[in-house]
């Protein structure tokens, strides 16, 4: 390959040299097996872009449920709307559990999984008010932002859905908010720092 920082590099150098470098963890997807991983992807998740090339992105995600509710939702959406962005839950080649921001966009909007590009980065929201919540709370919370039901959480937590409407209801309390829409709204307004 040409030198891409010589005179002679061509646009396609600069495409590939982009993809490689860009600054968050970026993949190719077609029907949700990874085509094309860039290098950022070894520091947010762990493993090497050759790891996960040729691999189904459910070896992202902490569990099942996670992956196909967070994948029929992105869906919909893109077939809605050029872009589309959420948080969610990811697990990372060591295990860990990390709340990531994602961002993708279809090639084809009528067919959003045939190939696909996405992005993602660690989302960190740790202080501020939501200091109020529960370890159990705060995990609840990120399942709340993106949709999920409480069914769809005790599901994918194990538990009960009557334990999961609990600490909805104490963090409506907590977080001085009258029902669940407003406590979405209010988890998805907080600041970079917040929870």
């Amino acid at each position: 390959m040409t030198n891409p920082s010589g005179p002679m590099a061509s646009g396609r150098d600069y495409e590939r040299l982009a993809f490689l470098h860009a600054p968050d963890a970026t993949l190719i997807l077609s029907d949700r097996v990874i085509l094309r991983a860039s290098l950022r992807v070894a520091e947010v998740f762990g493993w090497t872009p050759g790891e996960v090339e040729g691999q189904s992105i459910r070896m992202l995600y902490p569990g099942q449920s996670d992956f196909e509710v967070i994948g029929d939702r992105a869906r919909r959406a893109l077939r809605e709307q050029p872009v589309y962005h959420d948080e969610r839950f990811m697990r990372r080649k060591d295990g860990q559990v990390v709340w990531m921001k994602g961002s993708g966009a279809a090639l084809d909007r009528t067919d959003p999984e045939r190939l696909a590009i996405w992005t993602y980065r660690p989302a960190d929201r740790r202080a501020g008010q939501f200091d109020l919540l529960t370890p159990a709370e705060k995990r609840i919370a990120h399942y709340l932002v993106n949709g999920f039901t409480s069914k769809e959480i005790a599901l994918a937590l194990a538990c009960s859905h009557r334990t999961i409407e609990g600490h909805r209801a104490n963090m409506i309390r907590k977080l001085q908010v009258r029902n669940s829409f407003e406590l979405v709204r209010k988890l998805l307004m907080a600041p970079e720092g917040g929870a």
